[in-house]
């Protein structure tokens, strides 16, 4: 049975402070939606994950079963070297721990078919579906600065969600909602505008946010370098999973010395002349980091921490073109340090 959303309405009204009007923005997002539901599912996803599966279907044990379970988890898959494959969104469609669990996966919608044979190379004989649901669609919903209006129509359409929920990485990226292909979005979120999604791209670099195989490079990204602990993407007490060994040793070590950061260029990138990777220069030369994607002006890139006050540059076809880079309001207060 379709489930609906238990809208968690506090913290809305500070949730987006960017520009732009007061309407919340939709985008509609090409990421794929795999349906993952069976007696094991639970089970089957916490071993290839790196959150904790069971505290979407069964809670944390620390808040009382009034509290709800949480709606949404995102976590990485990752190979046995511990580099990511795929990032990941979980999405719980069952109401309760008694019953089957029904969950949807979100990803890159490049990899469904890589993600689909991943899945069933570690099924084995579990009790286990994985199909794609090619019915459905996936949205981002950004408030805008009014957003203590949306509150209350969010609060109202949720029974016309299949899913509605805070978006688990961050609250700057606002709302996940899962709709049937076809609905109306102005009936569900009234007042709500069709962003374009170049918009949607630009609020998470310029936010640092990384989505997708571009940001995520697989069998090349790290998770903690990725910032999968920033983004609420990790459990460091659940358990063996895949690529667990690199990850837990890094996290224990204690020493990140290169992550994720929105840059800003002096001058709009050219399109399609920027090689995947190339390389960021401090002025001296020297290698500071790799720019992973980007659009304009706006970009994401892995850096040395040491090097992110520094004038840094990008070559590209014998020009350079300044950038800068800067810590994300949203990453915890002392994790610049």
């Amino acid at each position: 049975a379709a489930a609906t959303a238990t809208t968690t309405l506090p913290g809305l009204r500070r949730l987006w402070r960017g520009g732009g009007s007061g309407a919340a923005a939709c985008f509609q997002l090409g990421r794929a939606l795999l349906a993952v539901r069976g007696a094991e599912a639970a089970i089957f996803l916490q071993g290839l994950l790196t959150n904790d599966v069971t505290r979407l279907v069964e809670g944390d044990g620390a808040q009382p079963p009034a509290a709800g379970l949480p709606r949404a988890l995102y976590a990485h898959a990752l190979n046995v070297q511990g580099r990511c494959l795929y990032d990941v969104i979980l999405y719980r469609l069952h109401e309760s721990p008694e019953e089957e669990p029904h969950i949807l996966l979100e990803c890159d919608g490049g990899v469904l078919e890589a993600i689909q044979k991943h899945l069933k190379l570690y099924k084995i004989r579990r009790k286990v579906n994985i199909a794609p649901c090619l019915d459905l669609s996936l949205w981002a919903v950004v408030p805008g600065e009014q957003a203590g209006d949306i509150a209350s129509s969010l609060a109202k359409s949720a029974d016309q969600a299949l899913i509605l929920t805070r978006d688990p990485r961050t609250e700057v990226m606002g709302w996940r909602l899962i709709t049937k292909k076809g609905a109306n979005l102005s009936q569900i979120i009234p007042g709500s505008q069709i962003g374009n999604i170049q918009d949607y791209h630009r609020h998470r670099y310029k936010q640092g946010i990384p989505e997708g195989v571009k940001d995520l490079p697989p069998g090349v990204a790290l998770p903690l370098e990725s910032n999968l602990a920033y983004m609420n993407g990790i459990s460091f007490t659940k358990g063996c999973y895949i690529g667990q060994e690199l990850t837990a040793r890094t996290h224990h070590m204690g020493v990140i010395r290169k992550r994720l950061l929105p840059v800003h260029f002096s001058a709009p990138l050219p399109k399609d002349s920027v090689a995947e990777g190339a390389e960021i220069l401090t002025e001296s030369g020297k290698s500071a980091g790799k720019l992973r994607a980007g659009g304009d002006e706006l970009g994401i890139a892995l850096l040395r921490l040491a090097n992110i006050n520094e004038p840094l540059c990008l070559n590209i076809a014998g020009d350079k073109v300044k950038l800068t880079a800067n810590i994300p309001e949203w990453w915890p207060k002392t994790a610049s340090k």
